[in-house]
């Protein structure tokens, strides 16, 4: 199976395959017609010397500044170096390149005016995985990513750094080993490079896949923490939802009431006393599915930036191009940071349930030990997620409401959205975190209800926690268990492991009317 790059519709889970190497991006020859096609139309701008912005013009407030046809070429290769000025650690070659893949999309489109030169050689990067050095810090998200797409463009004209067969090498050495040489830049190609959303949709990218999992993740473990707290069922009945119909609510609802059918631990407690449980437990549908429609909008316009031209100028023919402001980042900005707030909230319910547990209701031992006193139990554990639910808070601060002019005030409103993208991938981590922890307390609240026994993916959600975190009996290093159960929930196998079991006992916690939350 293949992409077309410029042809086919590129989705969230089509960039994560070709990124993986579970999918092949290939140049078709219609593709190679529209590109050469625009490419021509540039030259033409060229040789009639028609000024248009960007291929016989400054940058910036420098576009009413001519140049000559003679010096276009070094015009562009300035350009890349003057704009490489990121800063801070390095992004994850994962999101490098997504980056190199999500821009080689829009390229191909037709309407940069770059040369199928240009277009093969960013192919001939990805397909070596030799990707570059992108610095995290320096793009306001207003003319595109400007710093970190230059950076991630300087290995063209053999500068910058790459990682190469697992290290950080100088461009140019790995250049000469692979017996390449640098490329010299036509007219516009510097601008079509770097003019772009691309960061801010890597990031949207790389978050919507954690995001997806960690709400999965999420639905599991508050189903767990539900039985360990020996709580009710009826919240999740979907005759109530309907009176409610949020598609993300009822989605939640159904899964959480697919869980938790015909568990000995709910029927063990039919005819109890309690009247209500509290809104962590009762409200996991309305809070769980609220954050289910944050990731859902972020993913459709996230995908509309997929297949979105976002240089400037477009080039839609020798006499007819249009300087405009497709680069801005606004339109992923927003909901970016919507997003964050979603995430945030994921972990802000998930440390309440925790506290629940440690409480000492329902039957459970308080600090969930037996010997309570002589050891500290899970105390402390909590400690941690109100640490990060709190961290995770102070970032909620949307970076779209701020704007800082740049540009000797061309660009007078920026989106800041490389902002929002970051902070979302942050708060996302500290979220695996938090959902680890109420995973090791969810677990040990079990213990304590066997021999009744829970249903065949809770249990089987549990014997693998138990598979690498032992019960405690006392006081340990707990910091080890968290990290291991972390590592469960980010790597995905936590979630793997429940859809397994629940294909197996063909229990359907994804129905076939809620396709549009699948990654897809």
């Amino acid at each position: 199976m293949v992409f077309k790059y410029g042809i086919d519709r590129l989705t969230v889970a089509k960039a994560l395959a070709l990124a993986n190497g579970d999918l092949k991006g290939i140049l078709t020859n219609e593709a190679i017609f529209n590109i050469t096609q625009s490419c021509s139309y540039v030259d033409e701008i060229v040789d009639k010397n028609k000024v248009v912005y960007g291929i016989n013009t400054g940058f910036g407030p420098l576009c009413d500044t001519l140049i000559s046809a003679s010096d276009t070429a070094k015009l562009q290769h300035n350009l890349l170096m003057s704009h490489a000025v990121g800063v801070g650690e390095f992004v994850s070659t994962e999101i490098s390149k997504i980056m190199l893949i999500i821009k080689l999309h829009a390229l191909c489109l037709g309407y940069s005016g770059i040369r199928l030169s240009t277009i093969e050689r960013i192919h001939w990067f990805i397909e070596k995985d030799i990707l570059p050095c992108v610095p995290a810090q320096g793009s306001v998200g207003a003319s595109g990513d400007l710093a970190p797409l230059s950076h991630l463009f300087l290995p063209l004209i053999g500068l910058g750094n790459v990682y190469y067969k697992g290290r950080m090498s100088d461009t140019g050495d790995v250049l000469r080993q692979e017996n390449i040489e640098p490329l010299q830049l036509g007219p516009k190609e510097g601008l079509a490079l770097i003019n772009g959303t691309q960061f801010i949709a890597a990031h949207a990218v790389h978050a919507l896949a954690r995001f997806h999992n960690a709400l999965d993740a999420a639905d599991l473990i508050g189903a767990m923490s539900l039985e360990g707290l020996m709580g009710s069922s009826k919240p999740f009945d979907p005759r109530l939802h309907e009176l409610r119909p949020f598609p993300g609510n009822r989605f939640v609802a159904s899964r959480i009431w697919a869980l938790l059918a015909e568990s000995e631990i709910i029927q063990s407690h039919v005819n109890c006393d309690r009247i209500q449980d509290p809104y962590s437990l009762r409200c996991i549908p309305q809070v769980h599915g609220a954050s289910r429609t944050a990731w859902l909008h972020l993913k459709q316009l996230t995908e509309i930036e997929l297949n979105s031209v976002t240089d400037n100028p477009v080039i839609l023919g020798s006499l007819d191009t249009i300087s405009g402001g497709n680069f801005h980042g606004q339109p992923l900005a927003i909901p970016l940071d919507y997003a964050t707030v979603a995430a945030a909230e994921l972990g802000n319910i998930s440390d309440r349930r925790s506290y629940l547990i440690i409480e000492g209701r329902y039957g459970l031992p308080k600090l969930l030990i037996k010997n309570a006193g002589l050891n500290s139990g899970f105390m402390i554990p909590q400690y941690t997620t109100a640490a990060l639910v709190s961290e995770n808070k102070g970032l909620c601060f949307p970076a779209s409401a701020d704007s800082i002019p740049t540009s000797l005030g061309q660009e007078d409103h920026v989106s800041m959205g490389s902002i929002s993208g970051r902070k979302l991938n942050k708060v996302i981590e500290n979220l695996e975190y938090i959902l680890a922890i109420e995973l090791l307390y969810a677990t040990q609240a079990l213990d304590f209800r066997h021999p009744i026994r829970s249903t065949s993916v809770l249990e089987a959600c549990h014997s693998f926690v138990r598979s690498q975190v032992a019960y405690a009996e006392e006081d340990r290093i707990f910091s080890t268990d968290i990290q291991h159960l972390k590592n469960l929930i980010a790597s995905g196998k936590f979630v793997a492991r429940a859809n397994e079991v629940a294909l197996k006992y063909q229990i359907n916690l994804n129905d076939k009317d809620y396709e549009q939350f699948q990654l897809s």
